[in-house]
């Protein structure tokens, strides 16, 4: 699962999930459901924040977590997720509606709106997943390409961080380099404080990536592809699972 901070709650998919008449809406009224994923997302991080902040009822051992819990230490969890969809939902159709006054899209919104509470006391039932040693997900890596016998084509890449204790964050968004009588070397960005080592995905198509190193490789290596590929193996990961959930009192809000 990724984590909050990675800025990958919901996507396209996840709001069309939802809403198959989403597409439709959008270019009709014109509005960008890109901008409401970005403002759901900084509204549910205000709200965290908040929630965080007032905890009263985590055990002694949860509280005196050092350091603090912060945003960057939620993983988004199923709950979570639903919840910033029909959140970005239910901006998109207020705006619908304050555009063109249809009371289709106040009915909408509506549904949204009772959407979002749902899942929003389903979070605070289940908790807040929380990494203990959150991992970010990285850049997307820079591929060169190098002289080598690597077979001519397109291959996608990515790469993750490794953890000390072995856990695997997300994967970056993939990238892709041609190759002509060459290979390519994939180069990591700049390696974070709790990553021990990186692994590389690579494929002939997004989703036939499949790591490629059998050992994680040290932080400030440059990865160079071998003429073989392996095609067979271990596919990119949607990042860490909660080492615990964070309880919260049950309140309410208008979702």
């Amino acid at each position: 699962m990724a984590l909050f901070s990675d800025g990958f709650v919901s996507c396209m998919q996840d709001l069309t999930a939802q809403d198959s008449q989403l597409d439709d809406v959008a270019s009709v009224e014109g509005i960008s459901t890109t901008i409401k994923l970005a403002l759901a997302y900084d509204q549910l991080s205000m709200e965290l924040t908040a929630l965080i902040a007032r905890n009263t009822i985590a055990t002694s051992s949860l509280t005196t977590m050092t350091p603090p819990i912060t945003l960057g230490n939620i993983v988004v969890t199923p709950p979570l997720r639903l919840w910033h969809t029909a959140r970005t939902l239910d901006l998109f159709y207020g705006d619908a509606f304050f555009d063109q006054l249809n009371d289709r899209y106040r009915a909408k919104q509506a549904q949204f709106q009772a959407l979002a509470r749902w899942a929003y006391q389903k979070l605070l039932q289940i908790g807040l997943g929380i990494a203990t040693t959150p991992i970010p997900r990285p850049p997307m890596p820079t591929l060169t390409a190098v002289p080598g016998a690597l077979p001519d084509g397109t291959y996608y890449v990515t790469a993750a961080w490794v953890g000390a204790n072995g856990e695997i964050g997300a994967a970056a968004g993939p990238d892709a380099i041609a190759t002509t009588t060459s290979t390519f070397t994939v180069t990591p960005g700049p390696a974070p404080s709790v990553a021990a080592g990186w692994n590389v995905y690579v494929g002939v198509s997004v989703d036939t990536m499949v790591q490629q190193n059998s050992t994680p490789l040290p932080v400030n290596t440059v990865w160079t592809q071998p003429l073989g590929l392996i095609s067979s193996g271990t596919a990119p990961g949607t990042g860490q699972q909660p080492n615990y959930y964070m309880p919260f009192a049950q309140t309410l809000q208008r979702g």
